[in-house]
């Protein structure tokens, strides 16, 4: 029996697309191969690899001066790749802080160019973000890197900061979650293990006029302009990873697109949310107007309380709800493939377990 997967990430997948990989699986299409069998250069996988582009592209609408990369090393790879494809030694780029994500691409990026943190919500615990219009940007910096939603703690912008220079964001948890627009960014870069398919992959989409700055010392399969050259094929891609995010993809499509799945999602968030906020024992530790359509974390009063909240919810098929390690509490993830059905399922729950401890 399948359970309700609210695991952060790799993530719960929609169940239509796990069952065409299935009957796909031995045989893609009369090859008489599966995908993970297949030359990535041969002519089948080359047009699973347009494909899944030309979707991603249709359905961000992403203009015709973006390239959009398939990439490996997951968002991790690429808090060193942006600093060595957009600076020279002896630079400087801003950077937002607003949690776990933040600090670990701030540390990374300080390897390689002279990091400004514009703004640190560590005096909120990171329960919030920077109101809009506060942000004050060097002009001198590279390019401005801010998290657009924080997985562990839950908080998100809900707004584009303002810069005169590149805005670059760790989209990770949100892509696909609602409409973006595209052409307010330099570089939008997104781990796939949330929203977009399995782990394994990355997707940059980078504007073209920022493409060609890359460091000598810049490792090839980093390198955002020799990828661009290579289709992403500058060595042997994760074909099967990308196959499942073009299967996703089309999902998505037969969903309504993107602003169907916003409308999903938003009711989803004010489900859960509400009850949290209905309640006298559960609570969420985000102001109101920063909180994470994605990612839910939640408390109860008594820490004790955790453990068995978890293996009971567990037992009631509701996996993965256990908070990030280094906050505790619980955490619900509802990505884009989590139905309603599966917060409904929560709520009721949640409402069964306060009546037992509250």
């Amino acid at each position: 029996m399948r359970v309700y997967n609210f695991s952060a990430g790799p993530a719960t997948m929609p169940l239509e697309v796990l069952e065409r990989a299935q009957s796909e699986l031995t045989d893609w299409r009369g090859s008489g191969m599966s995908v993970m069998e297949m030359s990535h250069r041969s002519k089948e996988f080359v047009s699973i690899a347009a494909e899944a582009e030309a979707r991603m592209r249709s359905l961000l609408a992403v203009p015709d001066d973006y390239e959009v990369l398939f990439l490996q090393g997951g968002a991790t790879g690429q808090f060193a790749a942006i600093p060595l494809n957009l600076t020279a030694p002896g630079a400087s780029a801003a950077y937002v802080n607003t949690g776990a994500w933040s600090k670990k691409a701030i540390s990374e990026a300080k390897k390689y160019v002279d990091v400004r943190v514009i703004a640190d919500e560590k005096d909120s615990s990171y329960s919030t973000v920077p109101a809009e219009g506060t942000l004050e940007v060097p002009g001198d910096a590279a390019y401005l890197h801010y998290t657009l939603n924080e997985t562990i703690g839950g908080v998100e912008f809900p707004y584009v900061p303002a810069a005169d220079v590149p805005v670059v964001t760790d989209a990770s948890s949100t892509i696909l979650s609602r409409p973006l627009d595209v052409s307010r960014f330099g570089v939008v870069y997104a781990g796939a293990q949330k929203n977009l398919g399995p782990s394994g992959l990355v997707v940059v989409i980078v504007r073209k006029d920022l493409l060609g700055q890359a460091r000598t010392e810049v490792p090839s399969a980093l390198d955002w302009t020799a990828m661009a050259e290579s289709d992403s094929m500058l060595n042997t891609p994760p074909t099967l990873a990308w196959y499942l995010v073009g299967l996703v993809l089309e999902w998505v499509e037969q969903q309504g697109g993107l602003p169907a799945m916003a409308e999903r999602n938003k009711a989803k968030a004010d489900l859960l949310y509400g009850a949290i906020d209905a309640s006298g024992f559960y609570s969420n530790p985000v102001v109101p107007h920063a909180r994470s359509w994605m990612n839910v974390p939640f408390l109860v009063p008594d820490a004790a309380l955790e453990k068995p909240f978890v293996a009971q919810a567990e037992v009631a098929g509701l996996s993965g709800l256990a908070g990030h390690r280094s906050v505790g509490g619980m955490r619900a993830s509802i990505y884009n493939a989590m139905p309603l059905e599966g917060v409904q399922a929560l709520v009721d729950f949640m409402t069964d377990f306060e009546k037992q401890n509250g």
